[in-house]
């Protein structure tokens, strides 16, 4: 493969492999946006990847008071499943459980102009054993739970869209400081400029990067990404790491399109390429067989083009 250059930092003329999920968008409101964000931070753990968790989540970012249906500061979070119905399931148990809990928190549908819904507010005011109540309030039809604080006010409905999971980068650094700055550098860049997207993992950073199937296993689903692990760089013939690399962070993002990744992969590649130290960035695929979006370094660079990235 043919090669491009940020500085002295190499970009891979190569791909991420993203695959087709299934997304709501919630907009948790809350009194301040300190209890918008708990909410919110608790109701997305554990929402890494469907590898081994029950769905992927994660926070897309702030909301002003002046643009939440109440008044109140906000907090978009997104949800991700490859199954409609576990994609309901596990959006019910995360509001359920981690909003309706929390201390003055509403949840709005942020997916409004979707044409498929999930009942998820319906379901939830089953909680108010016959004393909830069904209205309108700011124009939005809800359920009006009551609750100990007072009540709770959880849109009736929530919108589903297919969206891409599993877009990424490889940040590739000569020394763990040097690959972790980068990588925090990259979320940062994300959160600041992309809109539409997550990256589900903790600080929005894998250190453990992952390749379908094993080796050794036959029964798991997934295993160690051994082509970039920094100890096993003499022991494996096809090493995808240069001599004088000693650490690899990868960034993976869902989006609600396919435009939405891609930009925020090329925003994340010019954020980690400045951090001194950089050797390469690279991407996760497998040929092309685990899923059909196939998304271009380049490309991605293109669209972030007129982004002055500053973190």
């Amino acid at each position: 493969m043919s090669m491009l250059k940020i500085g002295d930092v190499i970009v891979e003329d190569t791909f991420a492999e993203a695959f087709p999920m299934y997304a709501t968008r919630i907009l948790i409101t809350a009194i301040n946006r300190r209890w918008a964000l708990i909410a919110a931070s608790v109701a997305t753990g554990f929402g890494t990847s469907i590898i081994g968790s029950p769905g992927e989540a994660g926070i897309e970012g702030l909301v002003s008071p002046k643009a939440t249906p109440d008044g109140r500061p906000g907090a978009l979070i997104q949800i991700y499943h490859t199954d409609l119905a576990s994609l309901k399931l596990v959006t019910i148990q995360r509001v359920g459980q981690c909003v309706l809990t929390a201390p003055t928190t509403a949840a709005f549908d942020a997916l409004e102009n979707s044409r498929r819904k999930m009942a998820v507010g319906r379901a939830l005011a089953k909680f108010g054993d016959g004393f909830e109540r069904q209205g309108i309030m700011y124009n939005r039809k809800v359920w009006r739970i009551p609750v100990m604080e007072g009540e709770f006010i959880v849109e009736d409905s929530f919108g589903i869209k297919k969206a891409v999971g599993g877009g990424n980068i490889l940040i590739i650094a000569r020394n763990q400081q040097a690959g972790l700055e980068a990588a925090e550098k990259a979320v940062k860049a994300i959160r600041k400029y992309a809109r539409g997207v997550i990256t589900p993992f903790p600080g929005g950073i894998v250190r453990s990067g992952s390749k379908v199937g094993s080796l050794k296993y036959p029964k798991l689903r997934a295993t160690t990404n051994h082509l970039y692990c920094p100890t096993l760089r003499s022991v494996v013939k096809d090493t995808r790491l240069p001599p004088d690399a000693n650490s690899v962070y990868e960034i993976v993002i869902d989006g609600l399109t396919k435009d939405a990744v891609l930009l925020a992969m090329g925003l994340a590649i010019k954020a980690a390429a400045s951090v001194p130290g950089v050797i390469k960035i690279d991407a996760g695929n497998y040929g092309g067989k685990l899923g059909p979006y196939l998304l271009y370094l380049k490309e991605a660079l293109e669209v972030a083009k007129d982004y002055d990235v500053k973190v």
